[in-house]
């Protein structure tokens, strides 16, 4: 929505701005409609930059978040949406008949890039995800102030007691219906872009509010900052592998639903694209 508004009003803009020359008598408005277009697109970008610097300021840092803000997480899909035709953005998808029809679910996916958490949120928007994120995002300028609105969760991850109060507190967003859980179960972004070993604890967030555990892998995210600097479109995939119910994990621990999540992760990613277990 917010691309194609932008996109009208720099167009009436550019259409304003030949008009308003000499109409298009002549050959001026050869330049006056793109310079009017890209004019006033970049005059609405630095406005849009301006409301979200505005937005962050009315997040209270300082205090833990409970409830899911609706309008920051409209703003953010908008944003998304934004980027992603900016950027360049081509996304293939693959098993998304797999979306389950329940309101939260419990998401795990592999994680190679910053772009990670955004393309998700685009494809689960009503879902309403809440990511575990790295306590390192909050300080981040914009970032951190919208992750608190929509609830995501910082965690500690050098300390196993602050970890704990972690996942506590998703367990309970998710026996209150506030938000779904995302995380990225290898615990750091994967620097070489391959799948390492899970941290399992995070799996206890499913299992003890018993809810759908939807199982995802992503390929080339690592791209698109790199491509987008090269002014060169990228492609990506995201593929929902399945979803594990309940009833399908019941009698697990945690060790063993992880294990099973890793295995379809690994299993769709292919060897090349996973770390060999004697280097784990």
């Amino acid at each position: 929505m917010l691309i194609g508004i932008m996109t009208l009003l720099s167009a009436a803009a550019a259409a304003g701005l030949a008009l308003g020359c000499n109409g298009f008598a002549g050959f001026g408005w050869l330049w006056q409609l793109p310079v009017g277009f890209f004019g006033a697109f970049l005059a609405q970008l630095i406005l849009l930059f301006l409301v979200l610097v505005i937005m962050a300021q009315f997040v209270k840092m300082d205090e833990v978040q409970e409830k899911d803000n609706k309008f920051f997480r409209f703003t953010i899909h908008q944003v998304i949406s934004l980027l992603v035709v900016l950027l360049g953005i081509k996304i293939d998808t693959k098993g998304f008949e797999k979306m389950p029809e329940d309101k939260r679910v419990f998401l795990v996916c592999n994680h190679l890039n910053d772009v990670d958490p955004p393309v998700l949120l685009h494809f689960f928007k009503k879902y309403e995800l809440a990511f575990i994120s790295k306590r390192e995002n909050d300080k981040k300028f914009l970032i951190g102030p919208f992750l608190r609105a929509i609830l995501c969760q910082p965690i500690n991850r050098e300390n196993d007691r602050e970890a704990l109060k972690t996942i506590l507190h998703c367990i309970e967003l998710l026996k209150r219906d506030e938000v779904s859980i995302a995380v990225f179960p290898e615990g750091y972004t994967s620097m070489d872009g391959l799948l390492h070993p899970f941290r399992p604890g995070v799996f206890k967030i499913a299992m003890k509010t018993k809810t759908p555990v939807v199982v995802c892998t992503l390929r080339d995210t690592q791209t698109v900052f790199p491509n987008a600097l090269k002014l060169r479109p990228s492609r990506i995939s995201v593929s929902l592998l399945g979803v594990i119910r309940p009833e399908e994990y019941e009698g697990m621990t945690a060790v063993e639903l992880s294990d099973k999540v890793h295995k379809m992760m690994a299993d769709d990613l292919g060897p090349d694209l996973v770390l060999p277990e004697e280097n784990t």
